[in-house]
């Protein structure tokens, strides 16, 4: 077992690991944050997208070690019921919700992708959520919803 520490939807952590745990596994299992999803354990779903230091990456094929000293967000960590993020109320608003399994990888891509590029063009969307499968839509609804979160977040009416 190692100990690592790290901050994780703003709070420090600090865990005994085993070299070969999984990020995921840790997110869910030990900590009890039940919104990062597992879907395809390889890498190609997006599903346990999570934020690690503002970047996007996969959970599933992230080592627990190797958050050490870093800092991850998860869906958890973005918004509250009370007070939803604008990204997440701009997928209610848009209908990009279905089945929801996608939707908090979905969330924290384009998180990522607003928080460095306000202003994103179609392709810069599509570019950014591009690791990230849905079984349910066309993705229409998706961009839609993300474009209407850049528009908010910048301060425009819509």
């Amino acid at each position: 077992m190692k100990e690592i520490e790290f901050t994780i939807n703003g709070r420090k952590k600090r865990i005994a690991v085993r070299p070969k745990d999984l990020l995921l596994n840790v997110i869910r299992e030990e900590l009890g944050l039940k919104g990062t999803k597992y879907g395809c354990g390889t890498g190609e779903c997006g599903a346990c997208t999570v934020l690690l230091d503002g970047r996007p990456i996969l959970s599933c094929l992230t080592l627990a070690v190797a958050v050490n000293g870093k800092s991850i967000t998860t869906i958890e960590g973005i918004g509250t019921d009370e007070h939803l993020h604008p990204i997440q109320q701009a997928f209610i608003d848009a209908g990009a919700i279905q089945c929801g399994y996608c939707t908090p990888g979905m969330i924290l891509s384009a998180k990522a992708l607003l928080d460095k590029n306000p202003n994103p063009s179609e392709e810069e969307i599509k570019e950014a959520i591009k690791g990230n499968l849905c079984r349910c839509t066309g993705y229409v609804k998706i961009i839609a919803a993300i474009q209407l979160a850049a528009k908010r977040m910048r301060g425009e009416r819509v």
